[in-house]
């Protein structure tokens, strides 16, 4: 009984893996997200125009992240949250698409083809993590995404009221939930591993993008 229990303690870390890998590796993280130029800078229309308009080309289009995981995953408590989070993930595309239309257009960067070859590249990138055949890894991208995308949502909501649009309930799922799927998935070591991995990746796109993103908005202050 006492080993059980010991196996029980150590399979249930894959969700603080994960999380702490977001909260190390993710959005919230990186220092242009935080940024004044974000949040009171005299441009901030046009940096938050921008962001939300790449943000738009990253995740705007079905199928994405999530409703890819759920054709790779099997585990039922898994699918249950993956099918909930498609859903809603309509929501939050439509959301996205209208903070984009009520943003403008995208903001004139000096080098603007080269970023849109990155985010096209990114897409390619996270629509194979999310179709990886490596059981866990795509489970793994989604859940991180659902993680990452609290913050980034709570920076589209401050966008939202300055631009008067509505902002539907955030609905990827609570992290108690998360977290317990993360961990039922992870009691498998193979499987914890792939879960880290596409955590991981997905974790470094995002941080990707937010450098692509700091990256436009110093061409704009230097043009």
């Amino acid at each position: 009984m006492a080993s059980r229990s010991v196996e029980r303690a150590e399979s249930a870390r894959a969700a603080s893996l994960l999380f702490s890998c977001i909260a190390e590796h993710g959005s919230a993280a990186h220092p242009y997200f935080g940024s004044d130029a974000l949040i009171s800078a005299p441009d901030v229309a046009r940096n938050v125009a921008d962001a939300v308009h790449f943000l738009c080309a990253l995740h705007g289009r079905h199928p994405g992240v999530v409703d890819l995981a759920g054709t790779r995953t099997v585990d039922p408590a898994a699918r249950a949250w993956l099918a909930a989070a498609s859903d809603a993930m309509v929501a939050e595309r439509a959301f996205l698409t209208r903070l984009a239309v009520a943003a403008g257009a995208v903001p004139s960067t000096p080098g603007g083809a080269g970023s849109e070859t990155a985010v096209l590249s990114q897409c390619a990138a996270l629509a194979t993590l999310a179709q990886s055949d490596r059981s866990g890894c795509a489970l793994g991208a989604a859940l991180a995404f659902a993680a990452d995308w609290a913050p980034i949502r709570l920076r589209l909501e401050g966008a939202a009221k300055r631009l008067g649009v509505d902002a539907p309930p955030f609905g990827l799922g609570d992290e108690a939930e998360m977290r317990l799927v993360a961990d039922v998935a992870g009691e498998i070591p193979a499987t914890e591993r792939a879960l880290l991995f596409g955590a991981q990746q997905l974790a470094h796109q995002h941080f990707g993008l937010w450098d692509l993103l700091e990256a436009r908005y110093l061409a704009r202050r230097d043009d």
